[in-house]
């Protein structure tokens, strides 16, 4: 199982990926957002960015990367999944602004929940006020989150606002082969170009199956070839 860290520890069991780092994501056409949010997350750009993209295009590996950076920059941040933690109620958000950088992830998830609206709304004033950081990250724009609080998504442009463009799939094989020397093996181009055209193709399905043929290889004491992830995947 992938080794996980934060470097703000709530008491909610909430945690970062250790591998969600800028270092291994894949920029693809997304560079102007790739060095926006390496600012931000130092505290040298933007007091507000908005992103969003559909899923597996790397939202959540770019905000816990912003955490990551922040924490090695000795500034305290924080992860908050929305769709982890709405039980816990907009309370949550009370005291927030007292770090120096917030990211919260699934915006989308308190569309038309009004007390969940008005504290993301003042934490936003809070943070600004603060000149802290907030980077907030959804599956649509702004203006199609069907947010009720109008006020809210008026704040949501008042930063930049990207879209995470997804990769293509020569990317996703510098990707895959990337992830795959950093564990410690190799991944053939045959057996790359087999996982794509038997699996999901999306990135999250493909390090999935990365990560459950490693596991498989070092149980096994095997080496990753085509036949072995037939076997593995039962493709």
């Amino acid at each position: 199982m992938t080794e996980q860290t934060a470097p703000f520890q709530l008491p909610l069991g909430i945690t970062l990926r250790d591998d969600a780092r800028f270092e291994n994501f894949v920029v693809g056409d997304n560079a102007l957002l790739y060095e926006a949010l390496r600012h931000s997350a130092s505290g040298q750009g933007e007091q507000l960015l908005y992103l969003w993209g559909q899923p597996s295009t790397g939202c959540s590996h770019l905000l816990q990367s912003c955490c990551h950076l922040a924490d090695s920059t000795k500034r305290q941040a924080v992860y908050l999944p929305l769709a982890e933690l709405l039980q816990h109620g907009p309370v949550l958000l009370e005291d927030m602004d007292q770090l120096e950088l917030v990211c919260i992830d699934d915006i989308e998830q308190i569309a038309g929940l009004a007390a969940w609206e008005e504290a993301v709304f003042h934490l936003f004033n809070r943070m600004r006020a603060q000149h802290h950081t907030l980077l907030i990250a959804g599956k649509q724009p702004p203006k199609t989150l069907g947010l009720n609080l109008s006020d809210l998504e008026s704040r949501l442009h008042w930063g930049m606002v990207f879209r995470v463009n997804p990769i293509k799939d020569e990317e996703k094989v510098v990707a895959l082969k990337s992830r795959a020397q950093a564990r410690g093996f190799e991944l053939s181009d045959e057996v790359v170009k087999y996982m794509m055209h038997h699996g999901s193709r999306d990135m999250a399905s493909l390090l999935s199956v990365l990560n459950r043929l490693d596991h498989a290889s070092l149980s096994a004491q095997r080496r990753i070839t085509v036949p072995f992830v037939k076997q593995v995947m039962g493709w």
